[in-house]
């Protein structure tokens, strides 16, 4: 599962050649969710609340370059690294 971006303890990725809908995953400590890029919701999973917010933030910022990499993903080609939230 290659890794895009990592910021504040949250690590996120995107698999290779995933179901739809186009969707990223957010790791935390030892928290695994799945987050729709289309409607910034999430999908499958938790997250303490703070770092859901966090994410969809950083989603929010970063919307068109998830889906350029949800689509090298599932082209079976690496996906490219986004800027972590700051």
């Amino acid at each position: 599962m290659p890794e895009i971006s990592r910021f504040f303890g949250i690590t996120i990725s995107i698999r290779f050649r995933e179901h739809p809908p186009p969707h990223f995953h957010a790791e935390y400590s030892g928290h695994l969710a799945s987050i729709r890029i289309d409607k910034l919701i999430l999908h499958d999973g938790s997250l303490p609340p703070r770092v859901l917010g966090m994410v969809i933030e950083w989603a929010t910022l970063h919307r068109a370059e998830l889906l350029e990499n949800w689509a090298l993903a599932q082209a079976r080609k690496r996906p490219k690294k986004i800027k972590p939230l700051e």
